[in-house]
C-alpha cells in the first residue's frame, strides 16, 4: 500500500473510532436518561456487569476505584443503584464482612430490552464479515483499547 493511501486509511479509522465513541457515549447517555441515573450510575452499572461476566463480583472498594470516587460517593451511588433495582450487595460467603455487588435481575432487564436490539443489530453486520476479518478486527480492537488503557494510566502517573 502506498504511504499516502496507508496514512489516509489511518485517518479514516481514527475518524471511525472517535464517531463509535461519540455514538455510544451518546447511547449509553439515553439509557442513562431514560431510567433516571447519572452518567457515573451507568458507568458503575457497566463495571459491575463485566466484572460479574468475568466472575469477579466488584466490591465497593473496587467499584469506587473503578469509577472514580471516594468512600462516602461510592456509598451514595451504591445506595442509589439498590433504591432503584439495578444493584444488589451480597456478602460474600467465606468472609461474611465482604459485599460483593451484583447486577440485580430487574435492572438487567431495563438493559436487555434497551441494548438487546443493538446486539441483535450488531451480530447481523459481523455475519458480513469473514471468521478471519472478525479475527483481525478483534486483535485491531484489543491493542487500541490497551493502548487507551496504557495512555490513561501513563495520565494518571503524571497527575501524582
Amino acid at each position: 500500500m502506498p504511504r499516502h493511501a496507508a496514512a489516509a486509511a489511518r485517518a479514516e479509522i481514527i475518524e471511525l473510532l472517535r464517531s463509535h465513541s461519540i455514538e455510544s457515549h451518546r447511547l449509553a447517555e439515553a439509557f442513562a436518561e431514560r431510567h433516571g441515573m447519572h452518567h457515573t450510575d451507568l458507568r458503575a452499572l457497566v463495571a459491575v456487569l463485566h466484572a460479574e461476566q468475568r466472575g469477579e463480583p466488584l466490591t465497593p472498594g473496587a467499584l469506587g476505584a473503578a469509577v472514580g470516587l471516594s468512600s462516602g460517593a461510592t456509598t451514595a451511588l451504591i445506595d442509589r443503584l439498590e433504591r432503584t433495582g439495578h444493584l444488589r450487595r451480597v456478602r460474600d460467603d467465606p468472609d461474611r464482612r465482604r459485599i460483593r455487588l451484583h447486577y440485580d435481575p430487574a435492572g438487567l432487564a431495563l438493559a436487555h430490552d434497551f441494548f438487546g436490539p443493538l446486539g441483535e443489530r450488531s451480530r447481523q453486520v459481523m455475519d458480513g464479515f469473514t471468521p478471519e476479518e472478525l479475527a483481525t478486527v478483534a486483535r485491531f480492537l484489543r491493542a487500541i483499547n490497551d493502548t487507551l488503557a496504557r495512555h490513561r494510566e501513563h495520565l494518571g502517573e503524571l497527575e501524582h
